[in-house]
C-alpha cells in the first residue's frame, strides 16, 4: 500500500512469518498500486458488482461508515482527485477503464453498494475508491488481533505510521506498556511520547507525500469540498484511539475541521491527540496526558 511495515511480536518468533504473510496478503488485496488487487479490479469494474473477499467487504464498509460519521470530511472516493493532482505513480495506479479518462471520476461515497451476503461491492460508474490511510490502519488492526489470537503475548504492528498495539510489550519499566513516539514534522525530537497497553496511534501530515506540478505544491490530503490538496494552517494531526482505522479517520476529519476546531473534532470522534501548527507549535487534547510519558527513552 505504498508504505513500510514494522511488526514486533512478544512470544513465539514464528508468528513473525505469520504476520509477514498476512501483511502481504492484505497488500495484494488492497493496494491501488497493484493492477490485480481487488481494489484495482473494483475501480476498473465501476458500475458493476464485483465479488470480493470478506476483508475487502469490511474495508469498504468501514470506509463508508467513516464517511457518514464525519459528515463527508473523510471520503474514500477521492481517487480521481488524487490522480488528477499527480499522485498516480507507479503507472498501475491509474485504474480507469480503457477510453475513460480520469476526468470522469468524481466523489460519490453514498452511491457505493455493499451486499455482504453475496460478498459484492458495486461502485458508481463515475466513482473510484482509494483505501488510503484507513486501509493501512485496518490492516494494522487485523494483523495485531490475529497475532494475539494465534498465541502471541503481545504485538505491535506499524503500517505506514498507523500503529496498533495489543498485549504486553515485555518491558517491565512501563509495566508492559508499549512506547510510541509521535514524530514532529519539522524537529528531530518527538512531538510527544505515549504509552499504551492496548490501542492505536495514527498521524496524518502534509509534510510528507508532497510534490509539485507546474510550480504548485500538492500533497495527498484532498479536501473533498474542493477536490484539491487541502490548505490548512495545521501540518500534522495525531490521534490516539482504540483501533488504528478509527484513529486514521479522526486525523483526516480533524484536518478538515475549521481552524482551531481540530482538537474538538478528535474529541467528537472519541479520540485524544495533538495538532502541530505551521509554526511548529503543538496543541494537545485535554485527555492526552493519560498516555504521555515524560523524558522517555525512545529506541532509535
Amino acid at each position: 500500500m505504498g508504505s513500510d511495515a514494522h511488526v514486533v511480536v512478544v512470544g513465539d518468533p514464528g508468528l513473525l512469518d505469520v504476520a509477514r504473510r498476512r501483511v502481504d496478503d492484505l497488500e495484494q488485496r488492497w493496494s491501488r498500486f497493484l493492477p490485480d488487487s481487488e481494489i484495482s479490479r473494483l475501480n476498473r469494474g465501476r458500475g458493476a458488482p464485483l465479488r470480493v473477499s470478506r476483508e475487502t467487504i469490511e474495508l469498504v464498509r468501514r470506509a463508508v461508515d467513516a464517511w457518514r460519521r464525519t459528515g463527508g470530511r473523510f471520503d474514500p472516493t477521492v481517487l480521481g482527485d488524487l490522480v488528477r493532482a499527480g499522485y498516480d505513480r507507479p503507472f498501475e495506479a491509474v485504474v480507469v477503464s480503457p477510453g475513460a479518462g480520469v476526468s470522469v471520476l468524481r466523489r460519490d461515497c453514498g452511491g457505493i453498494r455493499l451486499d455482504a451476503g453475496a460478498s459484492t461491492v458495486q461502485l458508481p460508474a463515475h466513482t473510484g475508491f482509494d483505501p488510503g490511510g484507513i486501509g493501512k490502519g485496518l490492516a494494522a488492526d487485523l494483523v495485531a488481533g490475529e497475532l494475539l489470537a494465534a498465541g502471541a503475548d503481545g504485538a505491535c504492528v506499524n503500517i505506514g505510521g498507523d500503529v496498533r498495539v495489543e498485549g504486553s510489550s515485555d518491558d517491565a519499566r512501563l509495566d508492559g506498556r508499549w512506547i510510541v513516539a509521535v514524530d514532529h514534522p519539522s524537529r528531530p525530537a518527538p512531538a510527544a511520547v505515549v504509552a499504551l497497553t492496548a490501542g492505536a496511534v495514527a498521524t496524518s501530515t502534509t509534510a510528507k507525500r508532497a510534490w509539485a506540478v507546474d510550480g504548485e505544491w500538492r500533497h495527498h490530503l484532498v479536501d473533498p469540498g474542493t477536490g484539491r490538496s487541502l490548505r490548512s494552517p495545521v501540518v500534522a494531526v495525531t490521534a490516539v484511539a482504540r483501533e488504528a482505522a478509527d484513529a486514521e479517520v479522526a486525523t483526516k476529519a480533524a484536518f478538515l475541521a475549521s481552524p482551531g476546531a481540530e482538537l474538538a473534532t478528535l474529541d467528537e470522534l472519541g479520540c485524544d491527540g495533538l495538532v502541530v501548527d505551521a509554526d511548529g507549535g503543538t496543541r494537545r487534547s485535554a485527555g492526552l496526558h493519560r498516555f504521555l510519558v515524560e523524558n522517555a527513552e525512545v529506541p532509535a
